[in-house]
């Protein structure tokens, strides 16, 4: 599957090493056999995007920012893709690295190796575009750490971030991309430039997106310990001989929206960028739709119509045709119980069972994963059941996350 195709113009880029490890020295340009996969994604926004609770963007004057990703599959060679997609003027990066991340903003120094553009060790990234590395020999180990780490001399105007990250970033003044240690840096709780890490591999099956809002994000989930339900999900597949090539890409974006733009762009318009324009993708988990029923109370503050079923079952169809179109199958998640929540409301409770009765016999996906069956309270089905509720009854923490991965047949990934 070449879901890249819409991206071929852009220029490529490179990452990381793994815990057990290095990358080949002396070596930018990857000789690996097999196709490129995406093995880490996360969803780019603008910094400050609404709830007004998003943090402001700290400063990029002449600093150098680490980054730690938690990969799904492995390869012999990987590339990286930054992003300036938010920005509205040029940002330059003037050196990156990557290594294997041994914790708390440290590398294995040995694993440290140069990421090059076009050949070259700093690259400029126009403004709304992506950038991929040079590919790197770099065996990458799966399910393991990689560190990215770039230095910047000054900030684009606007920046592009991705704010619920549930994992430390570290920030330091001036030129220190292969310095083994940055854990005295500033810490910050969030991704910078940072879209998603490739590998080529002989025996990746391919790629699934998990597409959604907070819930797939990783909201209430413990920082630093890889605990959102796409985690628990790629350690199911990674653990199971039939699906151990098969790469999970988190595409969620907390407060997020089907049809109305809030935090980020709507999923209609975002669903080119972060489904199709990954490499390898051949599975989509869709799981959002609780914030366009839940915000119904804002509705009018915002002057937008309060959404229907039959809206929010329109852009479904339209994730499932755009998909298909790419020989992607879809599989279609029923939304979790929310009563309790801030924004819960009896006749949103309505709308999430006349969506969910379509979710189950509409017969447009194809396949359905139960997750309102599997997380909700068998007293109280309008509730999220106690073990899976991190306590404010819309994110379901992570037990929770664990529940719902658990509920996902891995059959779905061998078709």
């Amino acid at each position: 599957m070449k879901n890249k195709s819409i991206v071929a113009a852009y220029l490529s880029l490179a990452v990381f090493a793994t815990l057990a490890l290095a990358p080949t020295r002396g070596s930018s340009a990857a000789q690996s056999a097999g196709q490129w996969v995406g093995t880490w994604a996360s969803s780019p926004l603008l910094a400050g995007t609404p709830p007004p609770t998003a943090p402001p963007a700290p400063t990029f004057n002449d600093v150098t920012l680490r980054q730690v990703v938690h990969v799904s599959i492995g390869g012999r060679a990987i590339r990286v893709r930054f992003s300036n997609a938010f920005g509205t003027s040029p940002f330059t990066i003037t050196s990156a690295h990557v290594a294997v991340a041994t914790g708390a903003g440290a590398i294995r120094p040995d694993s440290d190796a140069a990421l090059t553009f076009s050949g070259q060790h700093s690259a400029t990234i126009p403004a709304g575009a992506p950038l991929d590395s040079d590919p790197l020999n770099f065996n990458l180990a799966p399910m393991s750490d990689l560190a990215i780490t770039i230095h910047v001399d000054s900030a684009p105007t606007g920046i592009t971030i991705h704010q619920g990250s549930s994992a430390t970033s570290y920030l330091q003044s001036g030129d220190a991309v292969s310095s083994a240690d940055l854990s005295s840096a500033t810490h910050v709780s969030h991704w910078y430039f940072l879209e998603s890490v490739d590998v080529q591999s002989a025996t990746a099956a391919g790629a699934v997106v998990t597409f959604g809002d907070s819930i797939t994000d990783g909201a209430f989930s413990t920082a630093d310990a890889n605990a959102r339900w796409p985690d628990d999900l790629a350690r199911r597949l990674a653990a199971n001989p039939k699906t151990r090539g098969v790469g999970v890409l988190n595409e969620g974006i907390g407060g997020n929206r089907l049809i109305h733009d809030m935090a980020g762009p709507n999923a209609l318009a975002r669903f080119d960028r972060d489904v199709l324009a990954q490499s390898g993708v051949r599975w989509l988990i869709v799981l959002e739709g609780i914030n366009d029923i839940g915000n119904r109370v804002n509705a009018a503050a915002r002057h937008e119509p309060i959404p229907t079923p039959q809206d929010l079952i329109a852009a479904y169809q339209q994730i499932i045709a755009r998909a298909h179109a790419h020989h992607i199958r879809v599989y279609g998640c029923t939304i979790l119980p929310f009563e309790g929540a801030h924004y819960y409301t009896p006749e949103g409770e309505v709308d999430r069972q006349a969506v969910n009765k379509w979710i189950r016999t509409g017969g447009a996906f194809d396949a359905v994963i139960d997750l309102d069956a599997a997380t909700r309270d068998a007293q109280d089905p309008a509730h999220l059941k106690p073990g899976a509720d991190s306590g404010d009854h819309l994110h379901p923490g992570d037990a929770g996350y664990k529940v719902m991965a658990n509920a996902i047949d891995l059959n779905l990934f061998t078709k």
